[in-house]
């Protein structure tokens, strides 16, 4: 287990949404995806956590990473499901823990919150990544390791 006493997660505010559209448009501009700058993200991510079903955790020194957390109803039960929107470390600060403590510290916010599942994608690309949320109980597997492979589609509207 890592310590994340070191890494000094906490949950972001309303004040911290210029830190998280920062680390978001760099998520963003490392990965060759559209961003709309770091001001406009940090406009949205403000809206997102006033109005509740948003959770942005940051860590870090920097802060050096995020982790973005959208909540919703579960359809079969009484619980909340929860999506893990966005995970970034800052390149130079991978390797040493801190997205795992991220991830950990993730993981425990949405059970407080009564989540009773957690989902996310990742690109087959991404092996760190996948080799983080799997070592963390992650699966892409229907029913368990044995079950057909899940597959993430997504089209724009």
């Amino acid at each position: 287990m890592t310590d994340r006493s070191e890494y000094a997660i906490r949950q972001a505010g309303p004040d911290d949404a210029a830190v998280v559209g920062q680390l978001l448009h760099d998520f963003n501009v490392e990965y060759d995806d559209v961003t709309p700058g770091p001001a406009k993200i940090a406009e949205r991510i403000g809206e997102l956590l006033a109005a509740g079903d948003t959770t942005a955790l940051i860590g870090g020194t920097g802060p050096d990473g995020v982790a973005l957390l959208r909540f919703r109803p579960a359809l079969l039960s009484a619980g909340l499901e929860c999506y893990l929107a966005e995970l970034y470390v800052a390149p130079a600060k991978r390797g040493a823990g801190l997205g795992r403590a991220l991830m950990e510290a993730a993981i425990e916010t949405a059970r407080a919150r009564g989540g009773d599942t957690m989902d996310l994608t990742t690109t087959e690309a991404d092996v760190a990544a996948r080799q983080l949320y799997e070592s963390l109980g992650f699966i892409n597997r229907e029913g368990g390791p044995d079950g057909p492979v899940s597959y993430y589609y997504e089209r724009e509207l």
